[in-house]
Protein backbone atom coordinates (compact mmCIF):
# COMPACT_ATOMS: atom_id res chain seq x y z
CA UNK A 1 0.00 0.00 0.00
CA UNK A 2 1.08 3.61 -0.70
CA UNK A 3 2.10 6.06 2.54
CA UNK A 4 -1.87 7.53 1.99
CA UNK A 5 -3.34 4.60 1.99
CA UNK A 6 -1.54 3.25 5.19
CA UNK A 7 -1.58 7.31 7.09
CA UNK A 8 -5.57 6.90 6.03
CA UNK A 9 -6.04 3.47 7.64
CA UNK A 10 -4.35 4.74 10.90
CA UNK A 11 -6.89 8.12 11.07
CA UNK A 12 -9.80 5.28 10.69
CA UNK A 13 -8.43 3.64 13.57
CA UNK A 14 -7.70 7.10 15.84
CA UNK A 15 -11.56 8.31 15.22
CA UNK A 16 -12.84 4.75 14.88
CA UNK A 17 -11.81 3.17 18.40
CA UNK A 18 -12.56 6.01 21.10
CA UNK A 19 -15.89 6.72 19.41
CA UNK A 20 -17.05 2.62 19.69
CA UNK A 21 -15.60 2.73 23.41
CA UNK A 22 -17.35 5.52 24.75
CA UNK A 23 -20.62 5.16 22.92
CA UNK A 24 -20.97 1.55 23.12
CA UNK A 25 -19.64 1.22 26.84
CA UNK A 26 -21.33 4.36 27.70
CA UNK A 27 -18.36 5.50 29.74
CA UNK A 28 -19.14 9.17 29.78
CA UNK A 29 -20.13 9.40 33.50
CA UNK A 30 -16.43 8.30 34.86
CA UNK A 31 -14.51 8.31 30.96
CA UNK A 32 -15.62 11.50 28.66
CA UNK A 33 -14.84 11.06 25.16
CA UNK A 34 -11.19 12.83 25.71
CA UNK A 35 -10.39 10.60 28.17
CA UNK A 36 -11.36 7.34 26.47
CA UNK A 37 -8.89 9.43 23.17
CA UNK A 38 -5.82 9.40 25.43
CA UNK A 39 -6.56 5.66 26.83
CA UNK A 40 -7.09 4.03 22.88
CA UNK A 41 -3.68 6.28 22.32
CA UNK A 42 -1.97 4.14 24.74
CA UNK A 43 -3.91 0.84 23.44
CA UNK A 44 -2.54 1.68 20.32
CA UNK A 45 0.93 2.54 21.09
CA UNK A 46 4.26 -0.51 21.54
CA UNK A 47 3.25 -1.31 24.90
CA UNK A 48 -0.09 -2.88 23.97
CA UNK A 49 -1.05 -3.04 20.06
CA UNK A 50 3.25 -3.02 19.46
CA UNK A 51 3.36 -6.40 21.81
CA UNK A 52 0.23 -8.35 20.66
CA UNK A 53 0.39 -7.57 16.93
CA UNK A 54 4.01 -6.32 15.87
CA UNK A 55 3.52 -6.91 12.39
CA UNK A 56 0.21 -5.09 12.05
CA UNK A 57 1.75 -2.35 14.31
CA UNK A 58 4.97 -1.93 12.46
CA UNK A 59 3.11 -1.91 8.92
CA UNK A 60 0.39 0.97 10.23
CA UNK A 61 2.91 3.19 12.41
CA UNK A 62 5.73 3.08 9.99
CA UNK A 63 8.36 5.82 10.05
CA UNK A 64 6.59 7.89 6.99
CA UNK A 65 2.87 7.50 9.12
CA UNK A 66 4.30 8.35 12.12
CA UNK A 67 6.07 11.66 10.39
CA UNK A 68 3.18 12.81 9.23
CA UNK A 69 0.65 12.53 12.07
CA UNK A 70 3.19 14.23 14.27
CA UNK A 71 2.76 17.33 12.37
CA UNK A 72 -0.50 17.33 12.80
CA UNK A 73 -0.44 16.42 16.83
CA UNK A 74 2.20 19.47 16.58
CA UNK A 75 -0.94 22.09 15.02
CA UNK A 76 -3.41 20.36 17.41
CA UNK A 77 -1.51 20.81 20.71
CA UNK A 78 -0.44 24.59 19.61
CA UNK A 79 -3.89 25.36 18.74
CA UNK A 80 -5.38 24.04 21.76
CA UNK A 81 -2.16 25.17 24.33
CA UNK A 82 -3.10 29.02 22.73
CA UNK A 83 -6.77 28.68 23.48
CA UNK A 84 -5.75 28.30 26.82
CA UNK A 85 -3.64 30.92 27.13
CA UNK A 86 -6.62 33.22 25.63
CA UNK A 87 -9.02 31.84 28.23
CA UNK A 88 -6.75 32.52 31.13
CA UNK A 89 -8.22 35.40 32.96
CA UNK A 90 -6.34 36.93 36.04
CA UNK A 91 -8.44 40.20 36.36
CA UNK A 92 -11.28 38.36 38.35
CA UNK A 93 -8.26 36.20 40.63
CA UNK A 94 -6.39 39.90 41.64
CA UNK A 95 -10.32 40.95 42.58
CA UNK A 96 -9.68 38.55 45.22
CA UNK A 97 -6.70 38.32 45.61
CA UNK A 98 -6.12 36.36 49.46
CA UNK A 99 -9.00 33.80 48.26
CA UNK A 100 -6.98 33.07 45.59
CA UNK A 101 -3.64 33.01 46.26
CA UNK A 102 -4.00 30.83 49.58
CA UNK A 103 -6.04 28.28 47.64
CA UNK A 104 -3.92 28.37 44.68
CA UNK A 105 -0.90 28.37 46.60
CA UNK A 106 -1.73 25.43 48.40
CA UNK A 107 -3.26 23.21 45.89
CA UNK A 108 -0.13 23.91 43.99
CA UNK A 109 2.17 23.63 46.26
CA UNK A 110 1.51 20.58 48.34
CA UNK A 111 1.15 18.63 45.54
CA UNK A 112 4.43 19.80 44.43
CA UNK A 113 6.17 19.09 47.36
CA UNK A 114 4.80 15.50 47.60
CA UNK A 115 5.68 14.86 44.02
CA UNK A 116 9.13 16.07 43.96
CA UNK A 117 9.57 13.52 47.28
CA UNK A 118 8.24 10.34 45.17
CA UNK A 119 10.50 11.93 42.39
CA UNK A 120 13.67 11.86 44.46
CA UNK A 121 13.04 8.25 45.20
CA UNK A 122 13.00 7.55 41.66
CA UNK A 123 16.49 8.96 41.55
CA UNK A 124 17.58 5.86 43.23
CA UNK A 125 16.66 3.59 40.73
CA UNK A 126 17.98 3.59 37.06
CA UNK A 127 15.52 3.75 33.84
CA UNK A 128 13.32 6.79 35.05
CA UNK A 129 15.68 10.35 35.08
CA UNK A 130 16.11 10.88 30.73
CA UNK A 131 19.39 11.17 29.19
CA UNK A 132 19.55 15.04 29.15
CA UNK A 133 18.52 15.50 32.46
CA UNK A 134 19.72 16.80 35.69
CA UNK A 135 18.77 15.89 38.71
CA UNK A 136 16.90 19.19 39.97
CA UNK A 137 14.92 19.40 36.47
CA UNK A 138 13.47 15.71 37.04
CA UNK A 139 12.68 16.20 40.34
CA UNK A 140 10.49 19.47 39.96
CA UNK A 141 9.22 18.13 36.38
CA UNK A 142 7.76 15.23 38.04
CA UNK A 143 6.40 17.05 41.19
CA UNK A 144 5.03 20.28 38.89
CA UNK A 145 3.60 17.18 36.60
CA UNK A 146 1.76 16.15 40.00
CA UNK A 147 0.31 19.36 40.80
CA UNK A 148 -1.28 20.38 37.30
CA UNK A 149 -4.61 21.33 36.95
CA UNK A 150 -5.83 20.98 33.75
CA UNK A 151 -7.93 24.90 33.03
CA UNK A 152 -9.38 23.26 29.35
CA UNK A 153 -9.79 19.75 30.61
CA UNK A 154 -11.36 21.37 33.80
CA UNK A 155 -14.08 23.93 32.02
CA UNK A 156 -15.20 20.71 30.22
CA UNK A 157 -15.87 18.79 33.46
CA UNK A 158 -17.53 22.07 35.28
CA UNK A 159 -20.06 22.41 32.07
CA UNK A 160 -20.63 18.59 32.49
CA UNK A 161 -21.80 19.02 35.86
CA UNK A 162 -23.64 22.55 35.01
CA UNK A 163 -21.81 24.46 37.35
CA UNK A 164 -19.40 26.12 34.89
CA UNK A 165 -21.67 29.94 35.69
CA UNK A 166 -22.56 29.23 38.88
CA UNK A 167 -20.49 31.20 41.54
CA UNK A 168 -18.38 27.67 42.45
CA UNK A 169 -17.43 27.36 39.20
CA UNK A 170 -15.96 30.25 38.61
CA UNK A 171 -14.16 30.08 41.88
CA UNK A 172 -12.44 27.11 40.69
CA UNK A 173 -11.57 28.58 37.16
CA UNK A 174 -9.67 31.39 39.45
CA UNK A 175 -7.52 28.74 41.18
CA UNK A 176 -6.64 26.75 38.39
CA UNK A 177 -5.74 30.08 36.05
CA UNK A 178 -3.69 30.74 38.91
CA UNK A 179 -1.67 27.55 39.23
CA UNK A 180 -1.68 27.36 35.14
CA UNK A 181 0.92 30.62 34.97
CA UNK A 182 2.81 28.58 37.62
CA UNK A 183 3.25 25.78 36.01
CA UNK A 184 4.50 27.18 32.40
CA UNK A 185 6.48 29.33 34.04
CA UNK A 186 8.21 26.78 36.47
CA UNK A 187 8.03 24.52 32.55
CA UNK A 188 10.17 27.04 31.16
CA UNK A 189 12.58 27.20 34.30
CA UNK A 190 13.07 23.97 33.46
CA UNK A 191 13.94 24.31 30.07
CA UNK A 192 16.46 27.06 30.71
CA UNK A 193 19.57 26.29 28.43
CA UNK A 194 22.83 28.09 30.07
CA UNK A 195 24.19 27.77 27.07
CA UNK A 196 21.80 29.06 24.91
CA UNK A 197 20.22 31.50 27.74
CA UNK A 198 21.11 34.52 24.86
CA UNK A 199 18.57 33.18 22.61
CA UNK A 200 16.36 32.53 25.45
CA UNK A 201 16.11 35.83 27.07
CA UNK A 202 16.51 37.74 23.66
CA UNK A 203 13.46 35.80 22.84
CA UNK A 204 11.69 36.93 25.92
CA UNK A 205 12.30 40.52 25.02
CA UNK A 206 11.38 40.73 21.58
CA UNK A 207 7.88 38.86 22.55
CA UNK A 208 7.48 41.43 24.89
CA UNK A 209 8.34 44.18 22.42
CA UNK A 210 6.49 42.71 19.81
CA UNK A 211 3.51 41.80 21.94
CA UNK A 212 2.79 45.53 22.79
CA UNK A 213 1.89 46.43 19.39
CA UNK A 214 0.41 42.94 18.19
CA UNK A 215 -1.79 43.93 21.21
CA UNK A 216 -2.69 47.53 19.71
CA UNK A 217 -3.13 46.01 16.21
CA UNK A 218 -5.74 43.40 17.57
CA UNK A 219 -7.33 46.34 19.21
CA UNK A 220 -7.03 47.71 15.75
CA UNK A 221 -8.59 45.77 13.59
CA UNK A 222 -12.37 44.20 12.83
CA UNK A 223 -13.49 41.31 14.63
CA UNK A 224 -13.65 39.20 11.92
CA UNK A 225 -9.59 39.53 11.38
CA UNK A 226 -8.72 38.61 15.08
CA UNK A 227 -8.70 35.10 14.24
CA UNK A 228 -6.58 35.02 11.10
CA UNK A 229 -3.73 37.48 12.25
CA UNK A 230 -3.76 35.48 16.06
CA UNK A 231 -2.89 32.46 13.91
CA UNK A 232 -0.49 34.14 12.46
CA UNK A 233 0.98 35.26 15.36
CA UNK A 234 0.76 31.67 16.98
CA UNK A 235 3.48 30.16 14.75
CA UNK A 236 5.29 33.08 15.19
CA UNK A 237 5.48 32.95 18.95
CA UNK A 238 5.93 28.58 18.55
CA UNK A 239 8.90 28.98 15.98
CA UNK A 240 10.62 32.05 18.02
CA UNK A 241 10.66 29.64 21.17
CA UNK A 242 11.69 26.73 19.96
CA UNK A 243 14.30 28.83 17.86
CA UNK A 244 15.87 29.96 21.42
CA UNK A 245 15.63 26.62 22.82
CA UNK A 246 12.66 26.84 25.55
CA UNK A 247 9.51 24.82 23.26
CA UNK A 248 6.95 25.75 20.76
CA UNK A 249 4.49 24.66 23.32
CA UNK A 250 5.67 27.39 25.60
CA UNK A 251 5.33 29.79 22.39
CA UNK A 252 2.17 28.88 21.90
CA UNK A 253 1.30 29.58 25.90
CA UNK A 254 2.85 32.81 25.40
CA UNK A 255 0.91 33.85 22.54
CA UNK A 256 -2.33 32.69 23.48
CA UNK A 257 -1.77 34.15 27.33
CA UNK A 258 -0.82 38.04 26.34
CA UNK A 259 -4.37 38.12 24.43
CA UNK A 260 -7.87 39.02 26.00
CA UNK A 261 -10.66 36.64 25.72
CA UNK A 262 -12.91 39.67 25.81
CA UNK A 263 -11.33 40.10 21.75
CA UNK A 264 -13.53 37.58 20.79
CA UNK A 265 -17.16 35.94 21.59
CA UNK A 266 -17.28 33.60 24.06
CA UNK A 267 -19.39 31.17 22.00
CA UNK A 268 -16.85 30.93 18.68
CA UNK A 269 -14.53 30.52 21.40
CA UNK A 270 -15.77 27.33 22.75
CA UNK A 271 -16.82 25.81 19.18
CA UNK A 272 -13.27 26.49 18.21
CA UNK A 273 -11.93 24.23 21.41
CA UNK A 274 -14.72 21.96 20.76
CA UNK A 275 -13.71 21.47 17.16
CA UNK A 276 -9.80 21.16 17.93
CA UNK A 277 -10.84 18.96 20.84
CA UNK A 278 -13.00 16.79 17.99
CA UNK A 279 -10.93 17.26 14.95
CA UNK A 280 -7.47 17.46 15.22
CA UNK A 281 -6.19 16.49 19.16
CA UNK A 282 -6.99 12.38 18.31
CA UNK A 283 -4.11 12.54 16.66
CA UNK A 284 -2.36 14.05 19.61
CA UNK A 285 -3.38 11.71 21.78
CA UNK A 286 -2.24 8.86 19.40
CA UNK A 287 0.99 10.18 18.95
CA UNK A 288 1.10 10.05 22.92
CA UNK A 289 0.50 7.04 23.16
CA UNK A 290 3.01 5.67 20.93
CA UNK A 291 5.49 7.23 22.84
CA UNK A 292 4.46 4.74 25.65
CA UNK A 293 7.25 2.48 27.03
CA UNK A 294 6.91 -0.66 29.34
CA UNK A 295 10.72 -1.89 29.23
CA UNK A 296 11.44 -0.85 32.92
CA UNK A 297 8.59 -3.31 33.41
CA UNK A 298 4.93 -3.10 33.45
CA UNK A 299 4.45 -3.71 37.37
CA UNK A 300 7.36 -0.90 38.21
CA UNK A 301 5.01 1.36 35.53
CA UNK A 302 1.98 0.71 37.41
CA UNK A 303 3.42 0.87 40.79
CA UNK A 304 5.42 4.41 40.19
CA UNK A 305 2.33 5.50 38.57
CA UNK A 306 0.46 4.70 41.54
CA UNK A 307 2.75 6.52 43.90
CA UNK A 308 2.43 9.41 41.67
CA UNK A 309 -1.16 9.13 41.69
CA UNK A 310 -1.34 9.26 45.93
CA UNK A 311 0.98 12.17 46.04
CA UNK A 312 -1.48 14.22 43.29
CA UNK A 313 -4.37 13.02 44.85
CA UNK A 314 -3.66 13.59 48.18
CA UNK A 315 -1.31 16.56 47.85
CA UNK A 316 -4.35 18.45 46.55
CA UNK A 317 -6.09 17.52 48.74
CA UNK A 318 -4.44 18.39 52.14
CA UNK A 319 -3.81 21.75 50.62
CA UNK A 320 -7.40 22.63 50.03
CA UNK A 321 -7.96 21.44 53.08
CA UNK A 322 -5.72 23.87 54.53
CA UNK A 323 -6.83 26.98 52.11
CA UNK A 324 -10.66 25.92 53.78
CA UNK A 325 -9.51 25.80 57.45
CA UNK A 326 -7.64 29.42 57.05
CA UNK A 327 -10.59 30.69 54.80
CA UNK A 328 -13.30 29.05 56.83
CA UNK A 329 -15.36 27.01 54.18
CA UNK A 330 -18.15 25.13 55.29
CA UNK A 331 -17.61 21.64 55.82
CA UNK A 332 -16.84 18.92 52.83
CA UNK A 333 -16.17 22.31 50.71
CA UNK A 334 -12.66 21.91 50.45
CA UNK A 335 -13.13 18.32 49.29
CA UNK A 336 -15.11 19.43 45.95
CA UNK A 337 -12.85 21.80 45.51
CA UNK A 338 -9.76 19.56 45.91
CA UNK A 339 -11.21 16.95 43.87
CA UNK A 340 -11.83 19.16 40.96
CA UNK A 341 -8.91 21.00 40.92
CA UNK A 342 -7.14 17.23 40.62
CA UNK A 343 -8.17 17.46 36.69
CA UNK A 344 -5.35 16.73 34.90
CA UNK A 345 -6.08 15.54 31.51
CA UNK A 346 -4.23 17.03 28.52
CA UNK A 347 -1.97 20.15 29.67
CA UNK A 348 -0.24 17.37 31.78
CA UNK A 349 0.41 15.25 28.75
CA UNK A 350 1.91 17.93 26.72
CA UNK A 351 3.83 19.00 30.29
CA UNK A 352 5.49 15.65 30.35
CA UNK A 353 5.63 15.71 26.04
CA UNK A 354 7.83 18.56 26.53
CA UNK A 355 10.08 16.95 29.30
CA UNK A 356 10.06 13.59 27.19
CA UNK A 357 11.17 15.81 24.13
CA UNK A 358 13.64 17.16 25.63
CA UNK A 359 15.15 14.11 27.37
CA UNK A 360 14.58 15.13 31.29
CA UNK A 361 12.57 11.98 31.41
CA UNK A 362 12.17 8.28 30.17
CA UNK A 363 9.56 7.32 28.16
CA UNK A 364 8.96 4.52 31.29
CA UNK A 365 8.30 7.90 33.41
CA UNK A 366 6.33 9.37 30.64
CA UNK A 367 3.94 6.03 30.58
CA UNK A 368 4.00 6.29 34.97
CA UNK A 369 2.82 9.38 34.20
CA UNK A 370 0.37 9.44 31.33
CA UNK A 371 -1.45 6.83 33.79
CA UNK A 372 -1.69 8.82 36.88
CA UNK A 373 -2.71 11.67 34.32
CA UNK A 374 -5.56 9.51 33.26
CA UNK A 375 -6.38 7.68 36.71
CA UNK A 376 -6.89 11.25 38.31
CA UNK A 377 -8.83 12.85 35.86
CA UNK A 378 -11.56 9.72 35.59
CA UNK A 379 -11.99 10.18 39.31
CA UNK A 380 -13.31 13.43 39.15
CA UNK A 381 -16.70 13.37 38.01
CA UNK A 382 -18.30 10.05 40.29
CA UNK A 383 -16.53 11.36 43.45
CA UNK A 384 -17.54 14.82 42.67
CA UNK A 385 -21.04 14.74 41.83
CA UNK A 386 -22.20 12.52 44.63
CA UNK A 387 -21.00 15.47 46.79
CA UNK A 388 -22.81 18.51 44.40
CA UNK A 389 -25.70 16.37 45.13
CA UNK A 390 -25.91 16.29 48.91
CA UNK A 391 -24.23 20.29 48.98
CA UNK A 392 -25.83 22.27 46.54
CA UNK A 393 -25.66 24.86 48.75
CA UNK A 394 -22.18 25.94 47.75
CA UNK A 395 -22.50 25.88 44.36
CA UNK A 396 -23.56 29.62 44.63
CA UNK A 397 -20.80 30.48 47.02
CA UNK A 398 -19.26 33.45 45.67
CA UNK A 399 -16.36 32.84 48.65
Amino acid sequence: MSTTEVFLIAMTLIFTIPYLIWRVGKTEYYAPLVVVQIITGILLGPGILGKVFPDYYTFVFNPQVIQLLNGIAWWAVMLFVWIAGIELDLRKAWEHRRESGITAGLALGTPLLFGCIAAAGMLMYEGWIGPKGMSWQFVVGVGMACAVTALPVLILLLEKLEILRQPIGQRILRYASIDDIAIWGVLALILMDWERVGKQVGFLLAFAVIGYFFRKLMVWLPARDRWYVGLIWLAVCGFGADWSGLHFMVGAFLAGAIMDSDWFEQKPMDMLRHHVLLVLMPVFFLSTGLRTNWAVGGSAVFIVAAILLFASVSGKLIGTHVAGKILKWEPGEASIIGWLLQTKGLIEIIFITVLLDKGIITSETFTALLLMAVASTMLTVPVVSPKLARMKEIIFRSK
